[in-house]
């Protein structure tokens, strides 16, 4: 995917751009190269970015530790609205404040999109947070020795003597 010269988008039909890939992407471990469509489409004052993904990645179960594949398929659709870059000309402030407005994604007008970042952002925001292998994982089995609960560390002998002591009473 190269990237897009913003400006350009105005010479194409509908001021869009069509990107259709099979990939993989630097910095992202997948089992499969991603797939997808991506369409950018310049509307003067914004860029709307929406696109198709999917792809195959690994994850490690948060309960039981074992490896699993997972379809990591997305259809994410993005305003980027335009803005001038201003520099700081003070770049040891200590304290900044920020508006609502500078929490949005801005380009400059004449600047460029690169599309392999944005999907790269993409798959990597829809990586689920909690990873399970099945919803009914049991988590790490954990087995007793002998069919007992024997002491597997000496220095726990004081606290087992005491909750022996507490169930007696």
């Amino acid at each position: 995917m190269e990237v897009i010269h913003i400006p350009s988008l105005l010479k194409k039909t509908d001021q869009t751009e069509a990107i259709k890939f099979e990939e993989f992407i630097s910095d992202l471990e997948t089992l499969t190269p991603v797939r997808g469509y991506l369409q950018v489409t310049n509307h003067g004052n914004y860029l709307e970015v929406k696109g198709e993904l999917e792809t195959i990645i690994t994850l490690t179960c948060d309960r039981c530790l074992k490896q699993y594949n997972y379809k990591l398929a997305i259809a994410p659709k993005e305003l980027i609205w335009f803005k001038e870059i201003q520099e700081q000309k003070d770049l040891f402030h200590i304290e900044v404040e920020n508006s609502v407005e500078d929490l949005v994604e801005t380009l400059p007008p004449d600047g460029y999109f690169n599309p392999r970042e944005w999907v790269y952002e993409q798959l990597c925001l829809a990586v689920p947070p909690r990873k399970l292998c099945d919803k009914n994982c049991q988590g790490i089995k954990l087995s007793d020795i002998n069919g007992s609960s024997s002491i597997l560390d000496r220095r726990w002998a004081a606290l087992e003597s005491i909750k022996k002591q507490l169930n007696n009473s």
